[in-house]
Parts: structure tokens; C-alpha cells; sequence
């Protein structure tokens, strides 16, 4: 499929698209995968570099013309220095502009070069083009000023699929940094395939000595005009050359063929010798009347011994080191009761070490902590004084030790006036933490056939799935995140609503029988 799509689409109008597809395939196949590999050195002969060949219809030679007359004008020294003229100080004429844009036709097709009339052509036209870079260096003032402008209009980086061969646009071009290297940086990689060994290379495609000594001193300029074009030049061709040195490993692996870079072991010949199994421990030590395993410490025979089985020593409860929800937040309960009138410097979710041990242990015992919600939270405390207030609705309230009469007559009252209410004003009441863990028993693996009818989106849905395995905390966290998103609102009356919507009249019909029961 990934192939059909590479050959419909075109690589110069969506060459990001094409680009993600092969970088798909590189990472879904393994490097040694023969059908991803160029295995006979095949160019792409279809990228041309389509330039103007019409000496005619060229409008260099006539643009330098007018310049000549213009300047016949003007006598020596007659023009100052703030009217030199600012453009390329390389004459380009309609030649130079023909013989750099021919040279990419070799770059395309390097076998070119192995023929005598074209290997003469392409050296006449490389010195020449060699020379121009040469006698035109660019310095770091320059470039650095090109890079602040780049920087100054978004510093966004335009990549073109195909060379720009305008003539108008040949002097911006050999004043560039980046079209320099990426010129010199083609000329390092033809050097290459010229002087390596190709497997599938013809055999008259030899060089001679003459040819291979002008490339040998060749590729030396062009690594020297690398490291002369700023800015980092230095840095930028030692980098090409170490990686062109780690592509020849890359040839040499592909002229062997492609071997697979897993080594299979070797089969020994030597004859096996049979290793007697140790005895273990246990069958000569603590064998005694104390059985008792000595094991040449006294801490450590101490340790050893306090359980007879280790494994069951290591699930014993009294290793259980997490405390619960209540114990760990108890503090931080009573500190948000605006009774108590804590200020908020002195309160225990403003500590860095107090907020991140209650992360852990909200992630481990709390069904909040993965619920998710449509509030932002700035900082960690806000975030652990919102939980401490849901905690402080679900958990009971802390057990008091001395009660004053004062309580006592508070308590008879409260429950005088919950003898005295009606059973629908209890129904308008929220759930309770309690309430919600007795019927999420219930409700199991009924809760998606309930989930829609407590306004769940899908998206809130597939979350509680991922979140847990077991039906009952499904459950609950369907419970919880419908009692967060209502609010006062999450009461019995509309759970019991919502139960009978959705088919569910058993269920609903035992929560009114314990919500009457408890009340």
C-alpha cells in the first residue's frame, strides 16, 4: 500500500508526505530488509535539471552590456565609495550560467564520467566552477547578517524539491552559504561512488591514474572550501567527512550481500561435562533441634530466622509501609474547614515534600487522581486542596475522644431532625462516598448500559476501560466522575431517574430500598 501511494504521488509538489511514508517503512523494517536496500547501485534518472540551453533567449550577456555602457560614462575615479555597486563582484555571464547547471547532470548520472569525451567536459566545467568558488569567498559578517534576517522574518526553514534555475537568481545563489555546501557536498559524494568498490558495477568502469590523482586533489579543495564557507565551516567538514567514511561501511555490507547483523553462536565440539547440581541450603542446614540456619552473622542469622518461609514474611501486613487515605490526609482536612481558620502559608499542601508523596499515594488508592476534569489547576497546592475537599465528602468524619454534653444535645437534635425529614427531602440529598461504594457492588458489570444515561461521553467511557480491569471499579469511577460533574446535584433521586431511563428498574428498585433502610 505504502508502495501504490510513493508511485501516485509526485515527489516535488508533496515531498513531506513521501518523506513520512519512507521514514514508516524505515522504521517498520529492519536494516537488513533487502526490499528497502538499493542493492544495484541504481541511479533516479528521471530528476532532471530542466535550465535554459537557448544562449538567445538569455538576458545575462545583455544585463552586463547595459552595465559596461552605463559605466562608459563615468571616469575613473570619478565614482565615490558610497556608490560602488553592491551586486556579486563575479562575472556571470550566459557560459558560467550553462556549465555549473550541466554539471548536474553527472551528479544524476555518475557513470558519465567513466566516458572520455564526457569526463573532459566535466572536468573543464568543475575547475572553472571550482575557481568561481574560489576567487568568491564568502565571510562571516555576511553570513551572520543573513542569518539575523532569517531570524528577524520567522527563521523558518523553506525546503525546495528542485534546484531554482532562474537566471535572475544566480548571483543570490552563489552568494549563499547553504547552496555552496550543498554543490561541494555533491561533488564529495560523486567523488566517492567514483573511487569505491561497487558490486554491480561494470568492469570498464575503471579510472585512470590521471583521473584518480585529479580526484584525490579535487576532493581535498573542495573539503578546504568547506571549512573556509561560513559559518562553522570547520565543524561542518570534518562532520561530512566522518559521515561519508561511515557510508563506505554501509557499501561494504552491501556488497556482501546483506548479511543479517544477528551472529548465530557457534556450536561447540568439546563434549559436554555434566555439572553436578549444588545441594541446596536447606538440606544440610537447619536441621537440628532449634532448626536454626546459621549464616555466619549473628544480625544476619537473627533476620533469617524470624519467619520459617520468607515468601509469606515478605506478604505479611505489618510490611505494608502505604498508609491509607484518612491517616495520610487528616491533616489536610481539617486545615481547608474554614472553621479552624488556617491561613494558607501554614497549610500542609503548600509543602514541595507533602504534596509529592500525596501524588503517590492519590495514584495508588484514589480514583480521582485518573478521572478526568474540565478545571485547571496552576499550581500543585490548589490542585491537592481541590482533592482534599472531595476526600473530606467521601471519607467518614475523624473519630472524637471527648465529646462535651454540649455535643451530646447537637447529636440528639440532628437526630431528631432526621427522624422528622421526609423521604424526599432525604432523596435531594448528595450521595454520600458510602452510598457509592455499596452500589457500585451492585451495579458491576452494568455500569456501560448506564454510563450514557449519567451524560458519559465516549471519550470519559473508553478512559474508565483503560483505567481498570475489574467491573466494580469501573463502576465506581463511573459513579465518582458523575458525582464530580453534578456536583449538589448528584443525588439518589436522579441516579434512580437515570437507572429506570436505562432499563435498569432492579437496580433502581433497591436503591430506594436502601436509601429508605439507611435514612
Amino acid at each position: 500500500m505504502c508502495n501504490d501511494l510513493l508511485r501516485r504521488l509526485s515527489k516535488s509538489q508533496n515531498t513531506v508526505f513521501c518523506g513520512r511514508i519512507q521514514l514508516f517503512l524505515a522504521r517498520l523494517f529492519p536494516l537488513s530488509e533487502k526490499s528497502g536496500l538499493n542493492l544495484q547501485s541504481q541511479f533516479n534518472l528521471e530528476n532532471v535539471t530542466v535550465f535554459n540551453t537557448n544562449e538567445q533567449e538569455s538576458t545575462l550577456g545583455q544585463k552586463h552590456t547595459e552595465d559596461r555602457e552605463e559605466g562608459m560614462d563615468v571616469e575613473e575615479g570619478e565614482m565615490g565609495d558610497e556608490e560602488a555597486p553592491t551586486t556579486c563582484s563575479i562575472p556571470i555571464d550566459y557560459n558560467l550560467y550553462r556549465k555549473f547547471w550541466s554539471l548536474q547532470d553527472y551528479f544524476r548520472n555518475p557513470v558519465q564520467c567513466y566516458e572520455k569525451i564526457s569526463w573532459k567536459t566535466f572536468l573543464k566545467y568543475s575547475e572553472e566552477v571550482l575557481a568561481v568558488f574560489k576567487s568568491y569567498k564568502l565571510d562571516d559578517t555576511q553570513a551572520s547578517r543573513k542569518k539575523m534576517e532569517e531570524l528577524k522574518t520567522g527563521g523558518e526553514h523553506v525546503y525546495f524539491a528542485k534546484f531554482l534555475t532562474s537566471e535572475k537568481l544566480m548571483d543570490l545563489q552563489l552568494s549563499d552559504s547553504n547552496f555552496r555546501r550543498h554543490i561541494l557536498l555533491q561533488y564529495l559524494i560523486l567523488f566517492q561512488y567514483l573511487k569505491g568498490q561497487v558490486k554491480f558495477k561494470s568492469s570498464n568502469y575503471v579510472l585512470t591514474d590521471e583521473q584518480s590523482l585529479w580526484i584525490e586533489d579535487t576532493t581535498k579543495s573542495v573539503y578546504q572550501l568547506l571549512s573556509e564557507n561560513p559559518p562553522d565551516g570547520e565543524r561542518f567538514s570534518k562532520m561530512v567527512e566522518h559521515i561519508l567514511n561511515t557510508e563506505e561501511n554501509w557499501n561494504s555490507w552491501k556488497n556482501e550481500g546483506c548479511p543479517s547483523f544477528v551472529k548465530e553462536r557457534t556450536s561447540d565440539t568439546k563434549p559436554t561435562r555434566i555439572i553436578r547440581k549444588r545441594t541446596a541450603p536447606e538440606d544440610f542446614l537447619g536441621k537440628g533441634p532449634s532448626k536454626k540456619i546459621l549464616m555466619g552473622n549473628e544480625e544476619l542469622t537473627r533476620l533469617w530466622n524470624l519467619c520459617p518461609d520468607n515468601m509469606e514474611a515478605c506478604k505479611s501486613e505489618t510490611r505494608e509501609y502505604m498508609p491509607t487515605l484518612e491517616e495520610f490526609f487528616e491533616e489536610a482536612i481539617e486545615q481547608a474547614d474554614p472553621e479552624n481558620m488556617v491561613e494558607n502559608e501554614y497549610k500542609a499542601v503548600n509543602n514541595s515534600n507533602y504534596g509529592w508523596r500525596a501524588l503517590r499515594l492519590l495514584a495508588r488508592r484514589s480514583p480521582h487522581f485518573f478521572q478526568p476534569t474540565n478545571q485547571q489547576f496552576k499550581s500543585l497546592p490548589e490542585y491537592l486542596e481541590n482533592m482534599v475537599i472531595k476526600l473530606a465528602k467521601e471519607l467518614p468524619p475523624p473519630s472524637e475522644e471527648i465529646k462535651t454534653g454540649e455535643d451530646d444535645d447537637e447529636e440528639d437534635n440532628d437526630a431528631l431532625l432526621k427522624e422528622n425529614e421526609s423521604p424526599d427531602v432525604r432523596r435531594d440529598k448528595p450521595v454520600t462516598g458510602e452510598q457509592i461504594e455499596v452500589f457500585a457492588n451492585k451495579l458491576g458489570e452494568q455500569w456501560k448500559i448506564l454510563a450514557p444515561y449519567l451524560e458519559m461521553k465516549d471519550s470519559e467511557i473508553r478512559q474508565i476501560e483503560c483505567d481498570s480491569e475489574d467491573m466494580k471499579m469501573r463502576a465506581k469511577q463511573l459513579l465518582v466522575a458523575w458525582q464530580d460533574q453534578e456536583g449538589v446535584h448528584a443525588t439518589p433521586e436522579n441516579l434512580i431517574n437515570a437507572l429506570n431511563k436505562s432499563g435498569l428498574s432492579d437496580l433502581a428498585e433497591s436503591l430506594t430500598n436502601d436509601n429508605e433502610t439507611n435514612s
